[in-house]
């Protein structure tokens, strides 16, 4: 039996690490998951996984997150097959950029079609978190990068009762830039994140009201502040008059929500600072 699926990567508006509550928006990278399974005589249920790039090009990563995510979607069934269970993505890995929140989307949709099954998506997000959860990848559970990611738009999320508060669509584009390092979540120093949640708060209220760029830029100075990244990063797009640019997770990639007419000066002076820069969009519908 083989399923296959496809989830979105998304940029942060609100970092849910100090206060439990966050905001993100679908970007236009994704992540495609590869699901075989077989029902073999005296098979042991074992279940293995690949991480590869867009093009192919396996990567030495560690691979409980897509694993776990078969196995749960098997357990909840009642299956029992040994499987394989192959991610490739054009999403960075370890940018910030909610590669892991994808994976898991990805890996939990193709193995829903490889046996014939639906969950509903609020479902299908939850059982990735817990898998993130399980596989230690994430600090809040993300629930917030995974509703994004599924559903599409800009979500507001409660993550620690794994809540849905809002979802509205935004048209907008998208500047991403990649630092050449990465920065995995698990090792965030979440005692620094937590010392500023009142001010987590405000940015919060903010995307609330729905002046997410706003509680974008916010966002994105505080936790550079606390995570010790570049803020002239974000300062640059702010002398531009971009009112909505972002650290993205916990680094290292930045996002932006420029005008059209920002786009190319922006692009220019990002591409200065060496790395790369990546242009897409909000995705509204998956």
């Amino acid at each position: 039996m083989h399923g296959h699926a496809y989830a979105n990567g998304a940029g942060t508006i609100v970092n849910a690490i100090a206060t439990w509550k966050g905001a993100a928006f679908a970007i236009g990278i994704t992540t495609r998951g590869d699901v075989e399974l077989c029902e073999c005589a005296g098979g042991s249920g074992e279940i293995t996984g690949r991480i590869e790039t867009d093009s192919g090009v396996a990567l030495d990563y560690d691979t409980m997150l897509i694993t776990r995510c078969v196995s749960m979607v098997l357990d909840r069934f009642g299956c029992r097959y040994d499987g394989v269970v192959t991610t490739r993505s054009e999403i960075p890995i370890a940018r910030g950029l909610k590669s892991s929140s994808a994976a898991a989307n990805a890996a939990t949709l193709a193995t829903l079609n490889a046996i014939g099954e639906t969950l509903p998506p609020i479902e299908v997000v939850r059982m990735g978190v817990r898998a993130a959860l399980d596989s230690g990848v994430t600090i809040t559970g993300a629930f917030d990068d995974a509703c994004a990611s599924m559903l599409g738009g800009v979500v507001i999320t409660d993550n620690r009762n794994c809540e849905l508060v809002d979802r509205v669509e935004l048209e907008s584009d998208v500047l991403i830039y990649l630092p050449e390092q990465e920065a995995f979540t698990a090792d965030t120093d979440i005692a620094r994140c937590r010392a500023f949640a009142p001010l987590s708060t405000v940015s919060y209220q903010l995307a609330l009201a729905h002046d997410f760029k706003n509680a974008m830029t916010l966002n994105g100075l505080l936790y550079c502040t606390a995570l010790e990244f570049d803020t002239d990063v974000v300062m640059q797009a702010l002398e531009l008059g971009v009112t909505g640019v972002s650290l993205s997770g916990t680094g290292s990639a930045y996002t932006a929500l420029p005008e059209p007419d920002q786009i190319n000066e922006l692009k220019s002076r990002w591409s200065t600072l060496g790395g790369s820069v990546i242009q897409t969009k909000i995705v509204n519908r998956i």
